[in-house]
């Protein structure tokens, strides 16, 4: 066959792919072809080669950045004496822009990138897409900048966009623009970008890596049933819009205290539903007080929207001259004023029983003399009363005043949390009682100044019933922060402290076990009750499932065995299957070296309720212990004083403090209902950090605590048929157990006394292919289902703070429990 005539495009075309001029390769081949169709078969790698180098040019070209026109069409007219600058005449200029040549915007990932300099204060762009049906709010992404810095801002394309629209402001003003380009990205690297920028731009107590907001969106989005693209994406543009991550307290009053606040005409509504208006005696013991405040105090009780009260002040002997006059021109003003004037000063206890004396109320409130009550305190208090008629005490929300008269540091608090009380004395203000219980406990008790409000409701404690102690979750109470007062810091009155710890130790004393000891918290006006262990230690079974991943499983129990100095445990392998020779070789050393850990093979699927229903049917101890093969040992005495709480007869679960490997903590308890289902209290914050009014580092109650560390009995492990292994194989299993508990009339706990470290999952990986993704889905349903209105109001946390984040912060308007207890 003569191919003279071919050698020419073929020879050509193999120096173009040699070149890399790959559409030149191409067009000649397909010369040489057309002229010897006998070359087709001989050159279908070298055309291959060809047209595969030609997708990679043009997927490079692609993605470099590429410079965008733009055309003014609307408020924007270029300066005439300087180049490249434009000026905005109105509060919504834009210009359209023209896609770079060779970058058609089709559906996909692309970054936008731009440096411009401005004189306008708020520095807002958008960016609109239209896909053909015009330009809406819907397909809109805003973006904050900094002047002359760059910015960049990734856009997702849905589809192939008919026109792009750039808006470079919100307001008149001038600006220059340096650089405008865009490049297109894979998938992988516009996740990226949005996980690095939500990390940079974090507004969290505690800042979050990427690897850590990948992990928080992914659970946001297994909880919401959304791709995690999608849930990134929406974060992503949250962040970008300079949407508040967390809500100020300012907005809050705003938006969600304000708007549900009884008008004058309401509030007459609400007084006549009243079946019961009872005479309310609010008690406050005065003493040298600022003129200015006292004023301020007294006029916040003629202010109550509820009228039916009488305001007993009980002045301890004060020198300044003032005083006396004030009060006296205030009871000649309204007669539901009572006064008495002590001879001698006798300090805070013995004012508030002479107040105490003057009053004839059903209930009495207290009154510090130079705090403030909100308008409808009073309101609210006997609200609570008609709604629960056998109420003996009852408390609110509270906040504080600084010297100008402002609001801040509000403190959205708990239910009645008896052993967050027993840590500190967050019930506090505002604080009501029944008449009838102080006289029947002899009122305050002297020597006991500075915790004198504790003291009174631990003695209250042996009389009443829990469900008796109301917790109003409204801010009815104003501290003010003045030099001396503890509102301003608790090292303004450290006698405090050691009056508490009195006041906790006589009440243990007289009604809890014996030998129940109590010391100074981590912080001061803290403390940490530690519960005694039977002379005969109960033991403790330790159920660790587990397959393979010897290095992992070594570690946990290592460390229990060498750091642990409770004095009775077993250790209890759950073996899944293990195939490793070095496992399975481990397994058999270390249940010769300690007579204390012995293996369970366990060869079923993977379910971890089913494994630890298998574990505690073969678990000698009376108390059961949950614990991941991936935690390791940092405090000795984490189980002492977890099985200290086990042990207690009205205690169920008990869960640890974790932490993951660069300290910051994976589980502070869980909260009810965040994200869906549940979420981590504080998650994320710093080790060393005291969290949400110091709740990292307080003993409390709370709906749930992770399975990674829990203790609890055998007999109430039992009562409620241990884990769910039928619907929760996987997720959930822990909460709906604890949820159980409780539900039987046990209250779960979290204690900060007992640290490990949880390296999460790392031995079972995460929910990452569709067959787990399916699964946990399933579960979620599951427990929506199953809780239903539980889910929807966590008694250990407040309807005022996030649902969407793990960090105590104040709920936005939108997702805020709207304060309209007024109003039901």
């Amino acid at each position: 066959m003569d191919q003279s005539q071919g050698n020419s495009p073929l020879r050509s075309g193999n120096l173009a792919l040699n070149d890399g001029r790959f559409a030149d390769a191409l067009a000649l081949y397909a010369q040489a072809i057309a002229a010897f169709p006998a070359l087709e078969k001989a050159l279908a790698i070298n055309i291959t080669l060809a047209q595969d180098g030609l997708r990679a040019a043009q997927r490079l070209h692609e993605m470099q950045p590429h410079p965008l026109s733009i055309t003014p069409t609307h408020q924007l007219r270029a300066d005439p004496q300087q180049a490249g600058v434009w000026h905005s005449t109105g509060d919504d200029p834009c210009f359209d822009v023209t896609q770079a040549s060779g970058l058609p915007l089709t559906e996909g990932w692309y970054l936008l990138r731009m440096v411009m300099d401005t004189d306008v204060a708020k520095k807002n762009a958008k960016w609109y897409l239209d896909y053909g049906q015009g330009l809406t709010e819907d397909h809109a992404a805003s973006v904050r900048y900094k002047a002359n810095e760059v910015c960049t801002r990734v856009l997702h394309a849905s589809a192939l966009v008919k026109s792009l629209r750039f808006d470079p402001l919100e307001e008149p003003g001038s600006f220059r623009l340096h650089e405008l380009t865009c490049q297109r990205l894979d998938e992988a690297q516009a996740l990226q970008e949005m996980l690095d920028c939500i990390a940079r731009e974090s507004l969290q107590d505690a800042a979050q890596t990427p690897d850590q907001v990948r992990e928080a969106v992914r659970q946001q989005a297994d909880s919401a049933g959304k791709p995690f693209a999608d849930q990134l994406l929406a974060a992503y543009g949250e962040c970008m819009a300079g949407v508040p991550r967390r809500s100020s307290y300012a907005q809050w009053i705003e938006n969600v205290e304000r708007p549900g606040l009884p008008s004058k005409e309401q509030t007459a509504l609400l007084l006549a539903a009243m079946v019961h208006q009872p005479l309310v005696s609010v008690l406050m013991p005065t003493y040298n007080t600022d003129p200015v405040f006292l004023r301020a105090c007294i006029d916040s009780v003629l202010g109550q929207s509820y009228p039916h009260w009488e305001l007993c002040i009980a002045d301890d002997a004060s020198p300044m001259p003032h005083v006396r006059e004030i009060l006296s021109d205030y009871q000649a003003k309204d007669a539901r004023i009572k006064l008495c004037f002590r001879e001698q000063n006798g300090h805070i206890a013995n004012a508030s029983n002479s107040a105490l004396a003057l009053a004839v109320g059903e209930f009495v409130a207290l009154l510090d003399h130079d705090d403030e009550l909100a308008q409808h305190a009073l309101l609210f208090v006997v609200q609570a009363i008609n709604q629960t008629p056998d109420a003996q005490v009852l408390y609110s929300d509270e906040d504080k005043l600084n010297t100008k008269g402002e609001r801040y540091d509000v403190h959205f608090k708990s239910d009645w949390n008896p052993d967050l009380f027993f840590s500190q004395n967050y019930v506090s203000h505002l604080g009501g009682y029944r008449h009838a219980l102080l006289q029947g406990i002899g009122g305050f008790r002297p020597g006991l100044e500075g915790s004198q409000d504790q003291d009174l409701l631990l003695r209250c404690l042996h009389h009443i019933k829990s469900q008796q102690i109301v917790h109003i979750p409204q801010v009815l109470y104003h501290w003010r922060s003045v030099e001396g007062s503890t509102a301003l810091g608790a090292k303004e009155k450290s006698y405090t402290t050691q009056a508490g710890i009195k006041a906790l130790r006589d009440y243990f004393a007289s009604h809890g076990p014996k030998g129940v000891k109590v010391g100074a918290g981590l912080v001061p006006n803290t403390y940490k009750i530690s519960w005694p262990i039977p002379k005969d230690a109960p033991l403790v079974s330790l159920l660790i499932p587990t397959r393979d991943r010897k290095e992992i499983t070594e570690v946990a129990v290592r460390s229990i065995l060498d750091k642990t100095t409770y004095p009775n445990f077993e250790i209890l392998i759950l073996d899944n299957g293990s195939t490793e020779p070095q496992t399975l070789h481990w397994f058999d050393a270390i249940q010769q070296q300690d007579a204390r850990v012995k293996v369970l093979r366990y060869d079923h699927p993977f379910n971890f309720s089913a494994i630890n229903n298998f574990g505690a049917k073969h678990a000698r101890g009376s108390i059961l212990g949950l614990v991941n093969n991936d935690v390791e040992i940092i405090s000795p005495d984490w189980l002492t004083e977890m099985v200290g709480h086990a042990n207690r007869a009205d205690v169920g679960c008990v869960g640890a403090k974790l932490y993951y490997e660069n300290d910051s903590l994976q589980h502070g308890g869980v909260i009810i209902g965040i994200g869906g289902v549940a979420g981590h209290s504080h998650k994320y914050a710093k080790r060393h950090t005291h969290g949400y009014f110091a709740r990292l580092v307080l003993t409390q109650t709370l709906s749930a605590v992770t399975a990674a560390c829990l203790v609890v009995r055998k007999d109430v492990y039992q009562q409620v048929n241990g884990l769910d292994e039928k619907n929760l194989a996987v997720a959930f299993n822990d909460i709906d157990f604890c949820l159980r508990v409780m539900q039987a009339g046990y209250r779960n706990l979290w204690t900060p006394h007992a640290e490990l470290y949880h390296y999460e999952s790392i031995s079972r990986g995460t929910e990452d292919t569709p067959e787990k993704k399916l699964r946990f889905q399933k579960e979620v349903k599951y427990m929506k289902k199953k809780w239903g209105n539980t889910l929807d109001r966590d008694p250990f946390y407040s309807p005022h703070l996030s649902m969407e984040r793990e960090d105590f912060s104040i709920a936005s308007a939108a997702n805020s429990d709207i304060n309209q207890i007024g109003m039901r």
